[in-house]
């Protein structure tokens, strides 16, 4: 969920990290006083900024591999035996309480300073109401979805977001692309359609048209969400990350519990709030929850091309534990298709225009 919000802040953070390595490189060139100490220092760092990058990749590419199996898992006879309203509010309590621990980390360390200091002002809290409720019909709309797609075509088709995200770029905040960006769009909508194609049946897409138009309006908004957290963090870039997810989160709350109201509320004062919960399930909730901390992670202490590497391995391993749990035939179109949305969204990736100097 929180992907294309990370990824908007990108830039933020890598200024961030650059000061914060160049500091370290000052401390160390003062503290030794030979060629040879500052080789080994720089040695021992690259080994476990290596060692970070790859478990932090590991992680992502798990995470995202088994998010759509985790829904398909935790259903019961085709059905969700639990409310799908509790559980993603479950997963909004959960990442607000995470974000609330990493901004008490912050203030041990450094203080309570105005970049990172928690206010209830009117100009703070009224710009993430918005966001918060494109996310949350977005992520319930996630769960519906999977009538109509299996776990490797829901891992496919939400890489249309980057279409819808890219284009409303260009539009609201007068982003230019690249020629190679807007190619890596048309090989990106070629790949969904190849992987979808079914020659066995009289149906040429396997993915009936509900399941296609349900895509494409999560990829909506997931874009107007991403585009609209980008302004925010533009408004105000030197927030800390923590206290704006927190807004975020504590509003996505909000808004779950008034759906909890509106479409379960019978059911959950009737049968409990936790309901249909099983292990898959609470493992589900765990495992969105800390998506959006493992995208941080790669935006931070990673690169770009990592997030890229883990969605191409991630819709593999999707489509290979899908066969063993739920007979999922792996075709030669469908291999082509991910194959060409792998390569549609590394262009996507290395394809930005770079700023004038």
């Amino acid at each position: 969920m929180e992907y294309r919000r990370v990824k908007d802040q990108e830039k933020y953070d890598d200024l961030s990290q650059k000061d914060v390595e160049s500091l370290s490189e000052r401390s160390l060139s003062s503290a030794n006083a030979t060629a040879s100490g500052l080789s080994s220092a720089g040695g021992a760092k690259g080994k476990s900024s290596w060692k970070l990058k790859s478990v932090v990749t590991l992680a992502l590419t798990l995470l995202t591999s088994s998010q759509a199996i985790l829904i398909v898992w935790s259903k019961r006879a085709g059905k969700y035996e639990y409310s799908v309203t509790t559980a993603n509010f479950s997963v909004e309590a959960l990442k607000c309480l995470l974000s609330l621990a990493a901004l008490f980390r912050t203030w041990n360390r450094h203080g309570v300073t105005d970049d990172n200091r928690l206010t209830t002002s009117f100009d703070e809290v009224s710009v993430y109401p918005i966001p918060a409720v494109l996310y949350m019909v977005k992520n319930l709309l996630q769960y519906y979805i999977f009538a109509y797609v299996d776990a490797p075509a829901y891992q496919i088709l939400k890489n249309l977001n980057i279409i819808s995200t890219g284009i409303l770029y260009r539009i609201i905040l007068k982003k230019k692309l690249s020629e190679i960006q807007w190619a890596a769009f048309v090989l990106l909508c070629a790949g969904c359609t190849t992987a979808q194609l079914n020659p066995s049946s009289d149906h040429v897409l396997q993915t009936p048209i509900q399941g296609w138009m349900m895509a494409i309006v999560m990829a909506l908004l997931s874009g107007f969400a991403g585009v609209y957290t980008e302004a925010i963090i533009k408004k105000r870039p030197s927030r800390n990350i923590n206290v704006q997810n927190f807004w975020l989160y504590i509003f996505g709350v909000i808004f779950n519990l008034v759906a909890i109201c509106v479409q379960d509320y019978d059911a959950v004062m009737n049968k409990g709030f936790f309901h249909g919960y099983s292990f898959i399930t609470v493992l589900m909730i765990l495992n969105h929850a800390l998506s959006g901390i493992a995208v941080s992670m790669v935006m931070k202490y990673a690169d770009n091309i990592v997030k890229v590497y883990s969605t191409s391995v991630a819709m593999l391993l999707t489509a290979v534990v899908s066969v063993f749990l739920f007979s999922f035939h792996l075709s030669l179109a469908f291999f082509l298709g991910s194959t060409v949305v792998s390569v549609s969204v590394y262009l996507h990736s290395v394809g930005k225009l770079q700023p004038q100097k």
